[in-house]
């Protein structure tokens, strides 16, 4: 097995011992102090060994936020293979900064197709907007569901392939990895992670069941908004009932139409001692994708730590061609709108509300989209298929950013302080947008009650209205107000892992406990059969001495 330890770099000393003798012989003195001091946080700063790391992303957005820990993990020496599907459309066979193990598999997983998503958000549209029948509601929702289950019955058959590859299996341990990176939002990896006896470092906002904490860390239902319910942590008697009702019915899908596809794969080939919920608990470290700035407070572990908007970084340069286009916006400045990397438009009938509210602006208008151009498009809108989004969140000229409420947008707005006009559509979105309407920094609009008047009044609000600028003007200093970047954390615990074959000291093991013992409940029935026995004692005691009593007085009157 590779040794991973702390180490001091020679060329680091080395360079120490250069910028000092550049001191001592009396070089410039900005030069010199700068390579002194860069020295030193070279020499202060211990590296790991170059180590072997084995990767399950997920794809889509998800595979935007796990590149980018990828890329760092390389650029600091490390091996990186990553475990992708033969029908995966942005995990690339090819790259610079990992290998890959391409596994086929018997039926393309359905995020995978490009499609899903969009037909999946036309449907949810069309029922929304039109109110259909209780009939009609349940059967889409009962579609959802079924959806749901393929989902995941495909991707456990990434599994199978690999386990049932004996020659595949045999060569990843040869291969003696030190960690398994896992995104557990499809957790085939979590059972090649058992199987190999690796340390595990999740990539996590999303599992199962929904938000990663609800698994891991105490959530009470009481002021801790359960996943699919787009509420504030402040909630009212019918507000906590709704999200304890949420809580039950997440959980029911959870244990009913996701896990039984897991628990199958466990039990063939782990045997019934195994628990396929205790391997998805007992991960080593937790790097969740949430900054307080903007998630509500609740609690959590020594093993979770906080990565939110990692991905953000400072803007670059625009290319020459958008640049001109930002510039000649004037002092009306810009409007950037895009709704992420899976839904690739919306319904006629909204885009082109939305272009007619754009086209009564003064601002120049950058709108991501790779659907058919709206036939009223104005001449302020500048369509396009792809668009560095961080960069123009950047630039000093924007004004608003018109988005779904993807996490990766949110974290750039808040990153480049940019107040948000929210147009949830699907997932987490909503609940994403509320959190930022409860700060104030938002303003957020129902995708099928949108009209070319509302839109427009909302995005003159948000541009015009101060307080929603400042409001993220103050998310975003506390949200840079941090020790080191989100992404340095990550890769931080990772090589943590690394170093000390796992991070065990900092798992609880209350996940192994019975649900009556973690709730107390067996002690909560001991204390009131005691308190009930002794009652009983002291009550029978005062009844059987009163009535002793009233004897002795009954006999001496007679």
């Amino acid at each position: 097995m590779q040794t991973l330890a702390f180490a001091y770099p020679e060329e680091n000393i080395s360079t120490l011992f250069q910028a000092l003798k550049g001191l001592s012989m009396g070089s410039v003195p900005g030069v010199s102090l700068l390579l002194l001091v860069v020295s030193l946080s070279l020499l202060s700063s211990p590296s790991v060994h170059g180590g072997k790391i084995l990767v399950f992303p997920v794809d889509g957005s998800h595979w935007v936020n796990m590149k980018l820990l990828i890329q760092g993990l390389h650029a600091r020496g490390h091996e990186i293979t990553v475990v992708r599907t033969a029908s995966s459309w942005y995990v690339k066979e090819d790259s610079p900064h990992y290998s890959s193990i391409t596994v086929t598999l018997p039926e393309a997983i359905d995020i995978e197709e490009q499609d899903f998503f969009v037909t999946f958000l036309f449907k949810m549209l069309t029922i929304q907007k039109e109110g259909a029948s209780l009939i009609t509601f349940v059967k889409f929702y009962w579609e959802m569901l079924g959806a749901l289950s393929n989902i995941h019955k495909q991707a456990s058959q990434l599994t199978v392939e690999m386990f049932e590859n004996k020659t595949l299996m045999q060569s990843i341990r040869d291969t003696q990895f030190d960690v398994v990176l896992i995104d557990p939002g499809l957790p085939a990896g979590v059972l090649v992670a058992h199987e190999l006896k690796l340390p595990t470092v999740f990539n996590v906002r999303w599992i199962t069941s929904g938000e990663g904490h609800f698994v891991v860390a105490p959530s009470p239902t009481s002021y801790v908004p359960t996943s699919g319910n787009a509420i504030s942590d402040k909630m009212n008697f019918g507000e906590r009932l709704k999200n304890t009702l949420y809580y039950v019915f997440n959980t029911c899908i959870d244990k009913l139409i996701v896990c039984p596809h897991y628990d199958r794969l466990v039990e063939r080939y782990f045997g019934p001692d195994v628990n396929f919920y205790h391997l998805l608990q007992g991960a080593d470290i937790w790097l969740m994708r949430v900054d307080f700035v903007f998630e509500f407070p609740r609690p959590t572990m020594p093993n979770i730590a906080y990565i939110g908007g990692f991905q953000c970084q400072p803007a670059k340069p625009l290319p020459t061609e958008l640049e001109e286009f930002v510039q000649s916006s004037g002092e009306h400045g810009f409007i950037l709108m895009s709704l992420g990397t899976l839904v690739q438009g919306l319904p006629v009938e909204i885009t082109s509300e939305i272009a007619a509210a754009f086209a009564q602006l003064p601002q120049k208008v950058i709108w991501r989209h790779a659907g058919e151009p709206p036939s009223n498009l104005g001449n302020n809108t500048l369509l396009m298929k792809w668009l560095p989004q961080n960069d123009l969140l950047g630039h000093p000229k924007i004004k608003a950013f018109v988005a779904h409420g993807g996490t990766n947008g949110i974290y750039e707005s808040i990153y480049n302080g940019v107040p948000i006009v929210g147009i949830p559509l699907l997932f987490d979105q909503f609940e994403n947008c509320l959190r930022m309407e409860a700060r104030g920094a938002a303003k957020v609009l129902d995708a099928t009650k949108l009209t070319r008047q509302n839109f427009l009044e909302v995005i003159q609000e948000v541009i015009h209205n101060p307080s929603y600028r400042n409001n993220m003007k103050r998310l975003s200093a506390l949200h840079r107000d941090k020790p080191m970047h989100p992404l340095e954390t990550g890769l931080f615990w990772i090589e943590f892992v690394m170093r000390n074959k796992g991070a065990s000291h900092l798992r609880t093991e209350s996940y192994k406990v019975p649900w009556y013992a973690y709730y107390s409940v067996d002690v909560i029935c001991l204390l009131i059969t005691v308190l009930l026995t002794l009652t009983v004692i002291v009550v029978g005691s005062i009844r059987f001495l009163c009535c002793r009593l009233c004897r002795r007085r009954k006999t001496k009157q007679e």
